[in-house]
């Protein structure tokens, strides 16, 4: 009688094992369903005011709730890799094609094959595989100190390595992207041994160690503490567009250079982004993707960040356009990557700090 009430019980602890299960199972399906058609998560490595507009003006047209994780970009590629198929990003956001490199590097994602995407954003702003997309760009422009005049000679990035410059340049440390980045084009245009004679002629010139980011680097070339820069035009932007009265007189205090307008052009980078090899609501992140090549996106990013967007025909935000019109670098972004770690030698050995 005993092993019968054991067996007994043991039967109804199955049933309602297996019913538990399956309505676990249930709620798991209908999760991933809610998920699948009302679910995006952005990993984020752009820090923007104007990012939250795009994802509030996404929503609004595809009715997919955005959930936003932001940290670091090397970070955030670690912790996709470490997450694996249990990882619940669907989009990698970042700036520099250097760190998408990376992420490309990093084996964690997958090409998007979409028509939109190929017919709006240029091919050279684009990975040869359809990892990533650019869809904004930014230019690294050399900018002087306006009251000290232009300083000469200061027309393309050659010249910043020319002794008639000994102690005039202020520059960001060689760890940062932007630099890396510049460097890689420099050496997929020039070679390698010429990449390292311009370092090390850059180096000479310094005014002081590499210190502080674009920002700071434009403060102290309008104050006069060193007459020569290279930063980024978005940074710029900034304080041209600024209403607060003493980032205004910041702007006033400079000048720019957009480099090698009688060659090569200027060298831009990208913001762009990619779909993680395991997100879970790939449809949702592809939809993500051609919205960020549209109108009503390239026009968030230009307004709200001073960016330049990667879709023809969509008009300039007031501060970048009273910069000027440029001629830009036509290298394929993704040469930035693979030039990366011979740049980053190059800066060791030049003692680019």
């Amino acid at each position: 009688m005993k092993n019968v009430r054991h067996l007994i019980a043991l039967a109804v602890t199955l049933a309602i094992a297996a019913c538990s299960q399956g309505e676990a199972n249930k709620e798991t399906a209908e999760g991933a369903a809610k998920a699948a058609t009302g679910a995006l998560n952005v990993y984020s490595s752009r820090h923007y005011d104007a990012d939250l507009q795009l994802y509030k003006a996404f929503t609004d047209e595809t009715g997919i709730k955005v959930n936003l994780i932001e940290a670091d970009a090397d970070a955030l590629i670690a912790r996709i890799k470490s997450e694996g198929e249990f990882s619940p990003a669907d989009i990698l956001l970042t700036v520099d094609a250097g760190r998408l490199w990376r992420a490309e590097e990093a084996k964690i994602l997958s090409p998007v094959d979409s028509t939109i995407l190929a017919e709006r954003i240029p091919a050279e702003f684009s990975h040869p595989q359809k990892l990533w997309y650019g869809f904004s760009t930014r230019a690294r422009i050399i900018i002087y100190n306006k009251a000290a005049g232009l300083p000469a000679p200061l027309a393309d990035y050659a010249d910043l390595a020319n002794p008639a410059h000994k102690g005039k340049i202020c520059m960001r440390s060689s760890s940062n992207i932007y630099n890396v980045s510049l460097l890689a084009s420099v050496i997929s245009h020039e070679g390698a041994p010429a990449a390292e004679a311009w370092t090390k002629g850059v180096v000479a010139n310094f005014a002081r160690g590499p210190e502080g980011n674009d920002t700071s680097n434009i403060e102290s070339v309008a104050s006069g503490v060193c007459p020569i820069s290279i930063v980024n035009s978005y940074y710029l932007a900034r304080f041209m567009a600024s209403e607060d009265p003493a980032m205004h007189k910041v702007a006033e205090g400079v000048a720019v250079v957009f480099p090698n307008q009688a060659g090569r052009g200027t060298h831009v980078n990208i913001s762009g982004g990619g779909v993680p090899v395991h997100a879970p609501n790939r449809a949702n992140a592809v939809k993500f993707l051609e919205f960020m090549s549209s109108d009503t996106a390239q026009s968030i990013l230009t307004n709200g960040n001073h960016e330049y967007p990667v879709v023809a025909g969509v008009a300039l935000d007031a501060a970048i356009n009273k910069l000027g019109t440029f001629k830009r670098d036509a290298l394929d972004v993704s040469q930035l990557g693979v030039n990366q770690t011979e740049a980053v030698q190059i800066f060791d050995r030049a003692g680019w700090n």
